[in-house]
């Protein structure tokens, strides 16, 4: 008969693994209800129960073996970072493959940092892409070519900004408002030189790439799958990100007013 002391070692393994699992997702940008379904998922696959707590900056997790009685609890902060559906997609995948193939642990540990080892797309040809994608923007909001071009500058500069300030860890907030500043100011030549005939149009849009649409869309998902907490706090810091573009803009807006441009 196997003692909780016996078992101790593989709850305590079983919630690190799942401890860096749920915040790997939560932090490429995993909707709540799916981290929670494959906590569970995975847990049950050996033979354990799973209790996951979900905060802004941090998650608690309690898994339990209820024929030792044995159980670990952990708190974990949650790391900073953006989207990256690659890796959520490569998780989601790896706990479907722990349950139906049944691997072992250390080989489901060896698949979790072969995924975080993936490459990311490289940051210029990122930029690039962006840029490609809002000047695609431009053009469905009536732009014409010279306004797609300022929106493809624009975004190249924003965009740019923001990987720069991004890397020396700056505040989200602050790196929106000045990408979204620096952005639109670009986008303003058009405005000032009277470029094109749709000048007001790129300068609308050189901003639109920083957008939060991922946690706004995560957050109506949260509420609506009961997750409100988190919800509610993914719809405020979306929100935030919101406010510090919209006052990037309008410091650019004033200063070509004031300009009397």
């Amino acid at each position: 008969m196997t003692t909780e002391r016996e078992a101790s070692p593989d709850v305590r393994r079983v919630n690190e693994f799942l401890q860096t699992f749920c915040v790997v997702m939560l932090a490429c940008g995993a909707q709540t209800l799916r981290v929670e379904r494959n906590a569970r998922r995975i847990g049950r696959a050996y033979g354990m129960a799973v209790e996951l707590a979900m905060f802004s900056r941090h998650i608690m997790l309690t898994v339990s073996d209820d024929v030792s009685g044995a159980s670990c609890t952990a708190v974990r902060s949650l790391p900073g970072g953006g989207p990256n559906f690659t890796r959520v997609q490569a998780l989601n995948a790896l706990g479907w493959r722990m349950v139906n193939e049944h691997l072992p642990l250390e080989e489901a540990w060896q698949e979790v940092e072969h995924i975080l080892a993936l490459p990311s797309v490289p940051p210029l040809r990122l930029c690039l892409l962006v840029a490609c994608a809002n000047a695609a923007f431009c053009r469905l909001f009536e732009g014409d070519a010279v306004a797609m071009l300022l929106v493809f500058v624009a975004t190249l500069v924003g965009f740019s900004v923001r990987q720069a300030l991004s890397r020396l860890g700056m505040n989200p907030k602050i790196v929106y408002l000045c990408a979204a500043f620096c952005a639109s100011l670009t986008a303003s030549c058009g405005v000032i030189l009277h470029l094109g005939t749709t000048p007001q149009t790129a300068l609308a849009v050189s901003v639109l790439f920083l957008i939060p649409g991922i946690p706004l869309i995560n957050a109506v998902q949260d509420i609506l799958d009961g997750h409100v907490l988190m919800g509610i706090v993914r719809a405020v810091q979306a929100g935030m990100l919101i406010a510090a573009i919209a006052l990037g803009l309008s410091l650019t807006m004033l200063l070509v007013d004031g300009g009397g441009l």
